[in-house]
């Protein structure tokens, strides 16, 4: 397991999000967080990138507690994309991608070439590089989440975090995203994890759909192990026939109605 999280109890304030949760993400695989708004899928990932301290419980890198380990450290191994990141205005694609080599940065290592081929590679997986000069805010929704994900390629982590990254984006882009993701796994060997609304896409892209329900894991496995019609009523209280994608021949969601309305 690249990553773990073992009896992980979450929360903000007085309210507890996540409790006692065991979640184990394998190398090389895509994994993908589904379940309804609030049952704690991106505050479960901010804990799996350390954003989030556990309240009880822990959370492991290749086996060692990640609250123990040195910032510089984890950033080297493991990359975050956050819900709808933000940059200073008139900030340019190469520039957005070259802040992802600060954790390989010291005071007696600065910027080096090693880094300008890190930030060249990242812009070409990507398919950035014509776009390289272009300020942020002239891109397209879809470019502009190609260029936060080129910043954390150019990390250098094989590990990516990915919170919602086809919010706000129409369907064409966000099917876009998930090729470069998708890419990334198979061409580059990436682990990624995911947290995603559109359950049809999840299990397009996924190799392992982990569904969520009141802070707590419901289910895990492949998109055909856990996209079913008893699934989509206990965890997201919906009436709906699972079917074959037409095209790629995974689950299907087709939605009649909320279990709620009669």
């Amino acid at each position: 397991m690249r990553l773990q999280a073992a009896g992980v109890t979450l929360g903000y304030g007085d309210r507890i999000v996540v409790d006692g949760l065991d979640l184990g993400i394998e190398a090389g695989t895509v994994t993908t967080i589904i379940g309804p708004n609030g049952c704690g899928k991106s505050t479960l990932l901010r804990a799996l990138g350390r954003l989030l301290k556990p309240r009880g419980g822990e959370v492991l890198l290749d086996g060692k507690r990640i609250d123990g380990m040195p910032t510089r450290e984890v950033a080297k191994v493991l990359g975050v994309l956050p819900q709808a990141p933000t940059a200073p205005e008139g900030l340019t694609v190469a520039d957005l991608v070259a802040r992802g080599r600060h954790p390989h940065q010291t005071w007696y290592r600065q910027w080096s070439s090693d880094d300008e081929g890190a930030v060249a590679l990242a812009l070409e997986m990507t398919g950035l590089a014509d776009l390289a000069e272009r300020p942020l805010d002239e891109l397209s929704g879809g470019q502009r989440q190609r260029a936060w994900i080129s910043m954390a390629l150019a990390q250098g982590t094989d590990l990516l975090l990915l919170d919602e990254p086809t919010t706000f984006l129409d369907l064409a882009h966000q099917v876009e995203v998930l090729e470069l993701v998708r890419n990334l796994h198979q061409e580059a060997g990436r682990t990624i994890v995911m947290v995603l609304h559109d359950l049809n896409l999840a299990a397009r892209y996924a190799d392992r759909l982990v569904a969520m329900r009141g802070g707590r894991v419901v289910a895990a496995g492949s998109p055909h192990e856990v996209l079913t019609e008893e699934l989509m009523r206990e965890v997201f209280e919906l009436d709906a026939k699972v079917i074959a994608d037409p095209v790629a021949g995974t689950p299907m969601v087709v939605p009649i109605r909320p279990l709620s309305r009669p």
